[in-house]
């Protein structure tokens, strides 16, 4: 079982409602304009379906709407891999609100969810088939979908290399069209890398010049600061490294009477070694050989050349290095865009998989439609049109397209001798419904929704036909949850439950309401059914034998 509960409140015409639901095969049956569809609307409402404030109860602030499942194995992996799993064992509780003003609210297992993820775990809990079902079998979408669910095929990986041939198709086609303007580009993206590959600048040698440039600019005010740091520190009389050696020597020749002069020593020695270093990197700075005017010439020089190539295109000295770099990868991009030869393989190579896959879904597909032909024709036999046959039929399209190589039509001999036609064209109305019901009960057999409904698909049938329908339905209620909304009593005496729904009136306006019937109350609503609300004995004793047959 999978739906366990449904609950509306001021919804269209239903003010509070709790209805609880069995397994197997439940009809719900009333008179017309009882509001026998309000409860599948409502179903369908909050498994996200669209709606507008006019489902509002006229009145009412909002409506609202809950429905309670059992949670099949697919739905927990769903709720699962999107957050919304619950307890091990727990219902799956679905909620939504929708205001006089439009604005809707929705959430699952109390948390707040999208109208795409309702719709997404809707796949996995209900399988609806309307009763203008007949309707999707002209459209060619429709029908194509229909043959790949029931075929169990999948064209997700056919639609990602569908979009990657068309990608590439369109890339070929754009390098086709701008060649001029792809090599007016290129043209000027080498005489710039040229330009800026006579000076080949490197990332940091800009600060490097300059702080070169500095030191050679200044290089005998520098010499001269390190020749008198120098002398003050080691070469003048008193200089720091005489004072320290004096200082340590008359601390080491105290420190056996007192140890915390040898620790003052430790640290005066440190000082020393530090001095004598410095001493020794000034040494290098005093050396007269820094004094280099033809270093300092040829320094001038390369860093005129930044400058002047900065200027030209229009850029700060230490943005050269970067812009060559992004100039460089352009132009390989540029060169990998227009090569035609490249890109042609590069599209081949997409469409061949595009094919190789496409092929494989063909086979699918011409399996599905012998088996699916040959079920439908085989339900068609029970449904009042002996000796029809129904025709799966693929068509091939002059190029692959993002569902694969071909159409599906749909097909149906009405009867023995007859040439199948479209099923858009064929004439009947009841023909049509019947067909409509052929294809919905043998595809809702290989389903995995666990809860099925049927609103109104026995429209247009009756007599022998009606009871076909109804054992088919409750056969289907064997393996899972059957509801169906029916005017015929044929089907709703093969239920293994009966939902009436009516319509009453008072000072408070007009309300639906559900109730669970059995007994001589289901064998009145089935009298009703049978010939109006004049209940005769003929009729009740028709409807005692219906249910008891």
């Amino acid at each position: 079982m999978s739906l366990r509960r449904l609950s509306l409140r001021d919804f269209v015409i239903v003010r509070t409602l709790e209805l609880e639901l069995e397994t197997g095969f439940t009809v719900l049956t009333g008179e017309t304009g009882a509001g026998k569809s309000i409860l599948i609307d409502a179903l369908q409402f909050v498994l996200g379906a669209r709606a507008d404030a006019g489902v509002v109860r006229e009145g009412a602030p909002r409506c609202e709407i809950a429905a309670e499942f059992d949670p099949s194995e697919p739905v927990q992996t769903w709720l699962d891999e999107n957050g919304f799993a619950a307890e091990a064992g727990e219902p799956l509780l679905l909620r939504r609100h929708l205001d006089s003003q439009g604005r809707s609210r929705a959430w699952i297992n109390g948390s707040a969810a999208t109208m795409t993820q309702l719709k997404s775990l809707a796949d996995e809990l209900v399988d609806i088939h309307g009763q203008h079902a007949w309707q999707s079998l002209t459209r060619p979408d429709a029908v194509r979908q229909l043959l790949d669910n029931y075929g169990r095929i999948s064209t997700t990986e056919l639609r990602g290399l569908w979009a990657s041939w068309r990608e590439a198709a369109r890339t070929l086609e754009q390098a086709h069209q701008q060649q001029a303007t792809l090599q007016q580009e290129r043209e000027r993206l080498q005489w710039q890398i040229g330009e800026l590959d006579k000076l080949a600048p490197a990332d940091g040698e800009w600060n490097e010049l300059n702080l070169q440039h500095g030191r050679l600019a200044h290089a005998q005010g520098l010499m001269d600061a390190a020749r008198s740091a120098l002398q003050t520190l080691d070469e003048e009389e008193g200089g720091a490294t005489q004072l320290l050696h004096r200082a340590l020597q008359t601390l080491q020749a105290q420190q056996h009477i007192e140890p915390r002069y040898g620790e003052i020593a430790e640290v005066l020695q440190g000082a020393l070694t530090q001095v004598e270093d410095a001493c020794h990197d000034l040494q290098h700075h005093a050396d007269p050989t820094e004094l280099d005017p033809a270093a300092l010439e040829a320094l001038d020089q390369r860093l005129a050349q930044w400058l002047s190539l900065a200027r030209r295109f229009r850029l700060q000295p230490e943005e050269l290095p970067e812009r060559l770099a992004q100039w460089q990868h352009q132009l390989a991009e540029l060169d990998r865009s227009s090569d035609l030869d490249a890109l042609q393989q590069a599209e081949a190579a997409a469409q061949q998989a595009l094919l190789r896959a496409a092929k494989k879904i063909s086979a699918a597909r011409a399996q599905a439609t012998l088996k699916l032909s040959q079920e439908i024709t085989a339900a068609m036999q029970g449904l009042g049109m002996a000796g029809g046959r129904f025709e799966a039929r693929l068509v091939a399209l002059p190029e692959p397209q993002v569902h694969g190589l071909e159409n599906v039509e749909f097909l149906v001999a009405g009867h023995r001798g007859s040439t199948p036609r479209l099923v858009g064209k064929v004439a009947s109305g009841g023909e049509l419904s019947r067909i409509a019901l052929a294809i919905s009960v043998t595809t809702s057999q290989l389903g995995q929704a666990p809860t099925l409904i049927f609103d109104e698909v026995d429209s247009g049938i009756g007599g022998a036909v009606a009871q076909t329908v109804g054992r088919l339905m409750r056969q289907l209620g064997q393996d899972r949850q059957v509801l169906a909304v029916t005017h015929l009593p044929q089907v709703a005496a093969s239920a293994d439950h009966h939902l009436h729904v009516s319509k009453k009136a008072d000072e408070l306006g007009t309300a639906s309401e559900v109730r669970v019937i059995a007994d001589e109350a289901r064998v009145q609503e089935l009298a009703r059914m049978l010939g109006g609300d004049k209940l005769s004995d003929a009729s009740l004793a028709h409807a005692r034998e219906m249910l008891h047959s």
